[in-house]
């Protein structure tokens, strides 16, 4: 055998020491330490897939739930987004805590968030930029004028994916809360996630808790899902709303669990004067698989910020648990808009206050300046195919007089009253209808029609554009040598 010469008999003892040294370090940190010196590797569905990947670690993320990360989040996302044009980026949040305050997302851009990984809102004011109003609301909602931007926050993206093996996005909203109710807040509140101006999200597989107000919020934006989420706060937290569709086209809203302060799911269209004149509807929305518990609210609330018009929203297989109402309409004098064409069906309500509720009085105005000849048409209102149990008062509807709320359709509903229920079931003023196959028997403005009209309640059959966007299965393989 040919002997080596001395530079590469260096060279092969170096590579050997290196070797041994290498698997003393491997043997010593375990096997999981051994995976993750070579790559992060995992699966998951999304809308789209990306081609440049990164981990917050690489931009100085600490995850040890006390070191602020709102530098390294934005640094990470400013880095990517020189990929939007080259199949994208996704930035992958590992296992740990990871505080931040308020960053800004990109176009082509997915967020992914492991399975033990919790993004804790920051608790310092300075960590929240103040933005201005929406142009649809005139003033914020808290407080006039401004508003704390959202701890996750996107204006005028395309594609972009919020989403993660069920992690944790975790408001730390008690002392948000608490400045509320003490009437110490400059501006309204921040939310979890708000999309503006945008089209193509996709918000999934996450888990968000103790928003500080709402935590979902799509405004002025199209084609959007919101898939697999669970939200949780106290029942008692202050406008914890969980996802609010606001002056959006084409929503899928589904498979999520929320346990809520205020409404489930809150559709939305601007305030008064200010949604008029903007002039943007919610509509072509899809709700499906809802699981909502609000003692205080609704599990699906149209309105009361409707004044941009609400229409063709599409509800089924929703349970409710101990909430206040199934559906609730709210609107008011000066509010315009409408809410019309209206289709649910297939719910199921456990101990509930009221099981349809509508009202035009709710008031609540952005200011003094809205115009009270600003009527809301409120038509083409349709529930089917519904069971509850335990309810203190099947229907409160109640119109605007001289402006009734009208195309009311109830069929094939049976709601069970709770032993000590309101002894009439049914109070209803200022509307108009009708009812087929209803217990217990409705108001005398909803004519009963006969069993053989059961069925009278329709339900459209045409898929919208947002169910025919489809998920693929997508990867993240970091290699770190």
């Amino acid at each position: 055998m040919e002997l080596l010469n001395t530079p590469r008999k260096t060279q092969v003892i170096t590579e050997v020491v290196l070797a041994l040294a290498l698997l003393v370090f491997l043997n010593a940190n375990g096997v999981d330490s051994r995976k993750a010196l070579f790559s992060d590797y995992f699966e998951y569905t999304a809308v789209s897939c990306r081609t440049h990947s990164a981990s917050l670690t690489e931009f100085g993320g600490v995850g040890d739930g006390t070191t602020s990360n709102t530098k390294a989040f934005q640094a990470a996302v400013d880095n990517l987004s020189q990929y939007a044009s080259d199949g994208g980026s996704q930035l992958f949040v590992p296992p740990g805590k990871w505080l931040t305050g308020s960053f800004n997302l990109t176009s082509h851009f997915t967020l992914y968030l492991h399975k033990d990984a919790v993004l804790l809102a920051s608790q310092d004011e300075n960590e929240w930029p103040v933005i201005d109003p929406l142009p649809s609301y005139g003033r914020g909602r808290d407080a006039a004028g401004g508003r704390f931007i959202s701890l996750i926050f996107g204006t005028n993206l395309t594609d972009v994916i919020i989403t993660g093996d069920n992690g944790t996005i975790d408001g730390q909203g008690a002392l948000w809360w608490e400045k509320f109710h003490k009437g110490e807040l400059k501006y309204t509140r921040p939310y979890l996630i708000e999309i503006m101006y945008s089209e193509n999200v996709q918000i999934s597989s996450l888990t968000l808790v103790n928003s500080p107000s709402w935590n979902i919020h799509p405004v002025y934006s199209s084609n959007i899902i919101v898939q697999g989420i669970t939200i949780l706060a106290p029942v008692t937290s202050p406008n914890t709303d969980g996802i609010n569709p606001d002056s959006c086209t084409n929503t899928r809203i589904e498979d999520c669990y929320i346990v809520s302060g205020d409404d489930c799911v809150a559709v939305k269209s601007g305030w008064d004067e200010y949604g008029i004149a903007y002039g943007m509807p919610t509509k072509q929305l899809v709700i499906r698989r809802l699981t909502c518990i609000s003692p205080f609210s609704a599990v699906i609330a149209l309105g009361s910020e409707m004044s941009g018009g609400i229409q063709d929203v599409r509800a089924e297989e929703i349970v409710a648990i101990d909430s206040e109402s199934g559906v609730r309409i709210k609107t008011a004098v000066g509010r315009g808009g409408f809410v019309k064409d209206i289709y649910v069906r297939g719910m199921t309500m456990k101990t509930m206050k009221w099981a349809f509720w509508m009202t035009g009085n709710y008031g609540s105005h952005a200011d003094n300046n809205y115009d009270p000849n600003a009527l809301p048409v409120i038509q083409n209102i349709n529930y089917h195919d519904m069971v509850a149990e335990n309810v203190t008062m099947a229907a409160r509807l109640e119109g605007i007089p001289g402006n009734p709320f009208t195309g009311i359709c109830i069929s094939n509903v049976t709601i069970e009253l709770a032993k000590k229920a309101k002894k009439v079931p049914w109070n209803c003023t200022d509307v108009a209808g009708v009812s087929s196959a209803v217990v217990p028997q409705p108001c005398e403005l909803l004519p009963d029609q006969g069993p053989e009209k059961r069925t009278a309640c329709n339900f459209p059959e045409d898929r919208l554009p947002i169910d025919n966007v489809q998920v693929q299965m997508c990867t993240y393989n970091r290699k770190y040598f």
